[in-house]
């Protein structure tokens, strides 16, 4: 795990990139690679890569990078871990040609990969990975990112060049990059709680989409490619028994999480006593040598929003024979960390859970521990949400042969009642809209909601817009590809295209980076995943209970009684917590926020703030704290 930078000029500008241009933007992203750094600038000052080291595999110094292959035609800076880089190098060398400086390193088999079969190497990777590679026989840099998005790539073109990093604020350090709100990014960002790819909520700064590369050529001309598409590597399981599909599962779960313990330095397992991370840390602990350490969060004091599953942890770590180790969080953990969890976050995050998973990763960085496995992609695969269960129950009454005016009078009665922000408003409109009624796992705001939150200037410019607008790309993919159309896959196949990518994996790598640990997530190897999407909804859903096929798999894994209790989300008390120092603080900065910026409706958030409105206070918060930090340089 480590962070990448670099740049291309263009052929006819003048900017040339030099060692100290690259260094410094290298240099912000110093907590994802303490362990070292490089700067490669090719001759003639038109390419330059830059690397941060966290050494993870092959420790030695021949592993470092920018690191290059034995003519020196190829240079890669790389982010990630390609867990199937042994089985790769054997097959390389068997087929002659390689010349090897390396030991083990992944990163080099990524170079000699791509000698061998060009950019449809990365089909063989298993992993999770966001590299650069420069091919200077060709004149083209090639910039990918993993299957799923486990690790941000961000880019932007300007002034005759392309910059591009693991992180925003590395970007920032061009000294012609612009500082301004992305204000479509920030519309939809008040939705999804994250800004969907390619956006950001910095304009002219671009994230590639997961499962994507970009191949830029001396000459300037850009090219986006979607490789991968889980549709595409589906075989139906139709014909398969339960105990097949089960079976199955929990095989390839096996495999995953071996391949995840792969490591030179010491890997432990997040716990929160949740079928997915106990699931995680049983596998994990099968065959070890030594007790496995487990890392749990928890909180002082018992909140009604948010209970503790800190004795379920206690018990599935006693079960595994693992090494525990809990830390109980205050407010007073969540104020002290504001400031870096802006900084960290580069565009805001608007999850609370950013706050427990910095904890988390400071207490396994603190016992010595540089990897962790997290148990993220589970819920979304497998049905795990309550919330879920709604929106398809919802969706399921919305087919049912309704005439659309009986449809349009419910909506005019909700109007007439002053119900116009409403769930039930938001869900009819998109039924009488004709699509889909769940738009991702994590909604902040409704349509109308932010139609009244918005600053006059903006209600006119998005007066058409709906936050529909970046989701329809993906629902015409999933109509194309999809060998099951069910309400169900389609919100599977979403979160794997926005929220997971661009939110819960997006807090994993930042928070886990911002104490140099490196988060794994077995749940989301990409076999696991086409696997998972090539089980039938009906078993996924028998008798309306979330994530049943899983729970069988996992049967004689976990003791019964985790299996069987109630779901407990990951939560933070914020809706306690507002009502004490977190409230004023946020008071304050809100109103500040809309006094010096023109992006919000005073008089609407001030209601908001009179009404108490924790959760989706939260959100504008973060909003407010970055443009502080990132637009206005304060703080």
């Amino acid at each position: 795990m480590c962070g990448i930078v670099g740049a291309i000029s263009f052929a006819g500008s003048s900017f040339t990139i030099s060692e100290p241009y690259i260094d410094r933007m290298r240099d912000t992203m110093y907590l994802r690679g303490p362990d070292g750094a490089g700067t490669w600038v090719s001759s003639d000052g038109k390419v330059g890569l830059g690397h941060r080291r966290l050494s993870i595999i092959d420790l030695s110094t021949t592993a470092s990078q920018p690191m290059t292959n034995e003519d020196g035609t190829l240079w890669l800076s790389f982010n990630g871990e390609i867990y199937n880089h042994a089985a790769i190098r054997k097959e390389l060398e068997s087929l002659g040609g390689h010349c090897w400086r390396t030991d083990h390193s992944d990163s080099e088999v990524i170079l000699h990969a791509f000698e061998q079969w060009g950019i449809d190497c990365v089909q063989r990777f298993r992993g999770m990975f966001a590299f650069a590679l420069w091919n200077a026989r060709e004149k083209t840099l090639w910039l990918v990112r993993d299957r799923i998005g486990i690790k941000p790539l961000y880019y932007s073109i300007h002034h005759q060049r392309l910059v591009f990093a693991s992180e925003i604020k590395a970007l920032l350090e061009d000294p012609d990059q612009q500082r301004e709100v992305h204000e479509e990014a920030m519309f939809h960002y008040l939705s999804f709680l994250t800004t969907p790819a390619p956006q950001t909520l910095f304009n002219g700064i671009k994230k590639l989409p997961g499962g994507t590369w970009l191949r830029v050529n001396e000459d300037g001309q850009v090219r986006e490619c979607r490789y991968w598409d889980v549709w595409d590597h589906t075989s139906p399981l139709t014909g398969c028994t339960e105990e097949e599909i089960a079976e199955r599962l929990l095989a390839e779960l096996r495999t995953a999480v071996k391949l995840r313990k792969v490591s030179d330095v010491p890997v432990g397992v997040f716990l929160s006593g949740g079928i997915d991370s106990s699931t995680n840390t049983a596998l994990f602990s099968d065959g070890e040598g030594g007790p496995v350490k487990t890392f749990s969060i928890g909180y002082r004091g018992d909140y009604e929003s948010c209970q503790s599953e800190l004795h379920f942890a206690r018990q599935m770590a006693a079960e595994a024979g693992a090494e525990y180790h809990e830390r109980l969080l205050s407010i007073d953990d969540l104020m002290e960390f504001l400031p870096k969890m802006i900084f960290l976050q580069d565009e805001p995050i608007a999850d609370p859970v950013c706050v427990p998973v910095y904890y988390v990763s400071k207490l396994a960085r603190d016992n010595g521990v540089t990897v962790c496995q997290v148990g993220e992609g589970a819920d979304e695969l497998f049905w795990g949400y309550p919330t879920w269960k709604i929106k398809l129950n919802l969706q399921k009454l919305n087919d049912l042969p309704v005439p659309r005016f009986v449809k349009h009078l419910g909506l005019n009665t909700l109007r007439w009642m002053g119900k116009e922000k409403s769930l039930q408003y938001e869900a009819l409109r998109r039924a009488v809209g004709g699509v889909p009624i769940f738009w991702g796992g994590a909604e902040a705001f409704t349509e109308s909601q932010k139609q009244a939150l918005l600053a006059e200037r903006l209600k006119k410019n998005f007066g058409g817009l709906t936050s529909w607008e970046p989701l329809a790309p993906i629902y015409r993919r999933f109509q194309d590809k999809a060998w099951e159309k069910s309400h169900l896959n389609w919100m599977t196949y979403l979160d794997l295209n926005l929220r997971l990518p661009e939110l819960l994996l997006m807090r994993v790598d930042k928070m886990t980076m911002g104490v140099s640990l490196e988060g794994r997530v077995p749940f989301l190897d990409h076999k696991f995943v086409e696997l998972a999407m090539s089980i039938p909804t009906s078993i996924k859903t028998k008798n309306g209970t979330l994530k049943y096929i899983l729970k069988q798999a996992v049967r004689d894994v976990i003791p019964a009684e985790l299996i069987n209790r109630k779901k407990q989300g990951f939560g933070v008390p914020i809706y306690e917590w507002f009502s004490g120092r977190l409230g004023e603080k946020i008071r304050e900065e809100l109103i500040r926020f809309c006094d010096e910026t023109d992006l919000l409706d005073r008089a609407e958030v001030r209601r908001m703030l009179k009404n108490g409105q924790g959760a989706q206070m939260w959100y504008l918060f973060n909003l407010a704290l970055w443009h502080k930090h990132w637009i206005e340089g304060i703080g």
